[in-house]
């Protein structure tokens, strides 16, 4: 008895640890709001304004984006915070660490539930609470942390039913069906998990009282029917991002048996080993052997900025020992080839859906499935490795882990609270929250405003930090509302914004169009000179309100009007 109430007290520590980690300096740690993040905070305002997104559809199934369609769970997740706390940092992101931290509770629990073991669930939980992969999307919005907690507890409730207890199985696949509605790699996953699930405890499933298997049914249905038809309507992501879509592959097909022939191969022999099936193979193969990788794992990560910290893998490099050993001694000495089939078919599948798609192989969203198996034999890599060593040994073996963990762990705050906020400033878009809050204040002051487009497409950016009225947007909705606008051709607009950039070169010649009476907001790429540190270089006939930096001091934005 004593032993389980510490081991509840250890399981709170690390909750409470995970997240200070997840909260901590939030709002300056990533250092801004990015596109997607600002496009869910402003379709849940739009929501909660007027229960519409912002292309003006009520309570949809798939959320209209300037992009692309979105999967609806986390954005009315964030209703709620965005309601408390405005489209900010805290508002937006608030979801992503509840679910992070629901997802390492999630963790434990299936751990116990499929091991029997209290010290192996505690550390794997532990594991998940520091890991680099978990907290870089625990402190965004991303949809994945939601996607990994009901994942993860659809499998404990499935588990906790086939075990004895029939009556959870229902709830299992709720959780299973809702995870399609939150992140689209799980379109492809979960049918796949369902088909494995019954093949594997075919006879665990049907020794279940029979109602149980009939209110799974029907609760299967209610919650399928909706996300079938809400696919089948709405355009999705996978069918332009997958490599089945890659328009380069048809003319590399053709070099490649001209190569072929070139070297004195035959056309018949050329078709054989070059075609489409053998293309797409290799490629996905390709994919495979990058995400399975030291690379990605342990010592570059993402190269996306937003997806991993510079430099740093999704795991410590510690962990590869650990890693090493939890795969070895799991799939060699454990008994339960039952739970070796779920792991290994867990990472294996995990990565199938990301290595379907164009850059899939190092794509640390789209991989984030895999995650949780990982995690677990990182986590059984510690635990039965530890006892592999005797007497002082063991301690020595303990000391060394741990030692070397600290120092990895260290070593990533510093470069994440350190070097990763100017690292990534472009990657997170910052500036643009400074640049349409002056812009605001300013405009009342002005007949037109005119907003860049030289960079990021810029509508989201003015819509969410302006913030616009959602009736008023979805009214007079400026993409496709295109009018003439003297030295900036065809632009789009509401009300007195315009969104376009010069026609003629940059800056430099826009003075002779800009009048006194226009505010225009210049991405600082449109310059080559640093008007921050050289103003007396500033064009004659334009006057420099203001100019706006990135954390690192680099110009991001000039606001200038015309003489």
């Amino acid at each position: 008895m004593k032993i389980f109430k510490n081991s509840k007290l250890i399981l709170v520590g690390v909750l409470i640890i995970a997240f200070i980690l997840r909260i901590y300096q939030i709002d300056k740690v990533p250092v801004s709001l990015f596109g997607d993040e600002l496009d869910l905070g402003y379709q849940a305002y739009s929501i909660l304004h007027t229960g519409k997104d912002y292309y003006g559809n009520s309570w949809p199934l798939q959320f209209h984006s300037i992009a692309e369609y979105r999967t609806p769970l986390y954005l009315y997740s964030a209703v709620p915070t965005v309601a408390i706390f405005g489209i900010s940092p805290l508002g937006v992101r608030l979801p992503a660490v509840i679910f992070g931290l629901l997802g390492i509770w999630a963790l434990y629990l299936l751990t116990k539930e499929l091991t029997k073991r209290e010290d192996l669930a505690l550390v794997a939980a532990a594991v998940l609470t520091f890991s680099p992969w978990d907290l870089q999307y625990s402190r965004a919005g991303f949809e994945v942390t939601e996607l990994l907690f009901f994942l993860i507890i659809g499998l404990y409730f499935f588990f906790k039913a086939i075990n004895g207890k029939g009556k959870y199985l229902w709830i299992s696949v709720i959780c299973f069906i809702i995870c399609p509605w939150i992140y689209s790699t799980a379109k492809l996953f979960i049918p796949i998990l369902f088909v494995f699930l019954f093949v594997v405890y075919f006879k665990e499933i049907f020794k279940l009282n029979r109602k149980y298997i009939i209110y799974t049914i029907i609760a299967g249905l209610l919650m399928g029917l909706p996300l079938t038809y809400s696919i089948l309507k709405t355009p999705q992501r996978f069918d332009y991002i997958s490599v089945f879509s890659d328009s380069t592959m048809q003319g590399n097909i053709g070099t490649l048996r001209e190569r072929d022939l070139a070297m004195g191969e035959s056309s018949f022999v050329a078709k054989i080993f070059e075609n489409k099936f053998t293309y797409l193979g290799k490629e996905v193969l390709e994919h495979y052997g990058q995400t399975l990788s030291a690379d990605f794992f342990f010592n570059q990560g993402d190269p996306n900025l937003r997806q991993s910290p510079t430099g740093m893998g999704e795991f410590y490099k510690i962990e590869a020992v650990s890693m090493i050993a939890g795969i070895v001694l799991f799939f060699a000495l454990y008994k339960d080839k039952k739970a070796k089939l779920l792991i290994g078919f867990w990472v294996v599948v995990g990565v199938l859906p990301s290595a379907l798609t164009r850059d899939g192989g190092n794509h640390a969203t789209r991989l984030i499935l895999i995650l949780p198996p990982l995690t677990f034999l990182i986590a059984y890599g510690i635990v039965e490795g530890i006892k592999l060593f005797k007497g002082n040994y063991k301690k020595l073996a303990l000391i060394f882990y741990v030692g070397g963990f600290l120092l990895c762990f260290a070593m990533y705050i510093h470069n994440y609270y350190v070097h990763y906020p100017w690292d990534s400033e472009i990657w997170w878009h910052a500036g643009y929250q400074e640049a349409i809050t002056d812009v605001k204040n300013l405009q009342k002051n002005y007949k037109t405003v005119v907003i860049s487009t030289a960079n990021e497409p810029p509508w989201i950016f003015f819509a969410a930090w302006y913030p616009y009225p959602p009736a008023d947007w979805q009214k007079n909705f400026p993409i496709g509302n295109d009018v003439e606008l003297k030295g900036f051709g065809k632009v789009s607009h509401i009300d007195k914004f315009y969104f376009g950039t010069p026609e003629d070169s940059g800056i430099y010649n826009i003075g002779k169009d800009l009048s006194p009476q226009t505010l225009y907001l210049a991405d600082a790429k449109e310059s080559n000179v640093d008007f921050i540190k050289e103003p007396n270089r500033v064009p004659k006939d334009l006057v420099l309100l203001k100019a706006i930096a990135y954390p690192s001091g680099e110009p991001a934005f000039y606001i200038f009007t015309g003489k």
